[in-house]
């Protein structure tokens, strides 16, 4: 069967043309940055990371011999491992922490004032967050030590500990991010329809089979788009870590960004640091396609 095809009259073409032109008016400046600031930069990064290159010299070309060093880089490996405790810790508790205080919004109250409230703390910056809770978290004055002997309990040294020192980190941006995750996690009930729950309690269901069977489920697709953000973020962290404990104690902390960070500006080594931020941006892609895909981010329970 031939489908009919309908010309356009030339006030049409004119119009889609104009209409084209003003689309790619508005795309061209987020194009232009993203070229800018980040795919140009990520392909030079990928350069650099199969050169011997120091800010003092021109890249020497070496092919991939910065990515076999990784392999038997034990601080590497470290820093690895201690990246995945702490987004394991950060995720697990931030994720808990968002949906309850997004479901207590949704179904207590849906004041501007306490949505305000809880989202101060990601106002505040991650510099400032961390200089604060490491001055009250202090193991000689900070007000939470004095509390804990108050009680009658051993002083806990959060920071200089290498038990304690990554939990501490990753509360401490759970106490920051939390509320901007739940807000998004708020807007997410908001879609689910009003019926559902209306239909579940005539059922005589109750709120927490009512969590679990139907609020959940319905919000897959906003959790996943949640936790890529939350976990893509959570890999790359940085500041937290040079204002408080800056690697330490003995590596416990020593995270991959700030490994990076360390490599390349304390010993000059751009190349191996370059090598060390494309494997990052790797595992940060392969997480993110399985997350996507196994919480079936695309489908939507709501028929």
């Amino acid at each position: 069967m031939t489908a009919l095809r309908t010309e356009l009259t030339p006030g049409q073409r004119r119009r889609r043309r104009r209409e084209f032109l003003t689309a790619m008016a508005f795309v061209l400046p987020a194009a232009i940055g993203f070229m800018a600031f980040y795919l140009a930069p990520t392909i030079r990064g990928i350069y650099i990371s199969l050169t011997d290159y120091n800010l003092m010299s021109t890249p020497s070309f070496i092919g991939l011999r910065n990515y076999v060093r990784l392999m038997s880089d034990p601080l590497f490996l470290n820093s690895v491992v201690v990246t995945l405790e702490y987004v394991v810790i950060n995720i697990a508790v931030q994720t808990v922490v968002a949906v309850g205080l997004a479901v207590l919004m949704h179904r207590l109250t849906r004041s501007v004032v306490i949505r305000g409230t809880i989202l101060l703390p990601f106002l505040v910056s991650n510099v400032i967050a961390a200089m604060v809770w490491f001055l009250l978290l202090d193991f000689q004055l900070g007000l939470v030590n004095s509390a804990i002997e108050a009680l009658g309990l051993t002083r806990i040294p959060f920071f200089a500990d290498d038990t304690w020192a990554i939990p501490t980190i990753a509360l401490v941006n759970v106490w920051r991010h939390a509320g901007y995750t739940a807000l998004l996690v708020f807007a997410g009930l908001q879609m689910i329809p009003p019926y559902v729950y209306e239909a579940a309690a005539l059922d005589g269901s109750s709120e927490w089979r009512t969590f679990w069977k139907i609020t959940l489920p319905l919000l897959r697709p906003v959790l996943a788009l949640v936790l890529v953000i939350t976990v893509t973020g959570s890999f790359q962290v940085f500041d937290t870590v040079a204002v408080t404990t800056r690697g330490g104690p003995i590596n416990a902390t020593r995270v991959i960004q700030y490994y990076i960070y360390q490599v390349g500006f304390g010993e000059n080594d751009f190349g191996y640091a370059s090598a060390i931020s494309v494997v990052l941006l790797l595992i940060l892609a392969v997480v993110a396609f399985f997350q996507l895909r196994m919480m079936r981010a695309n489908q939507s329970d709501l028929a």
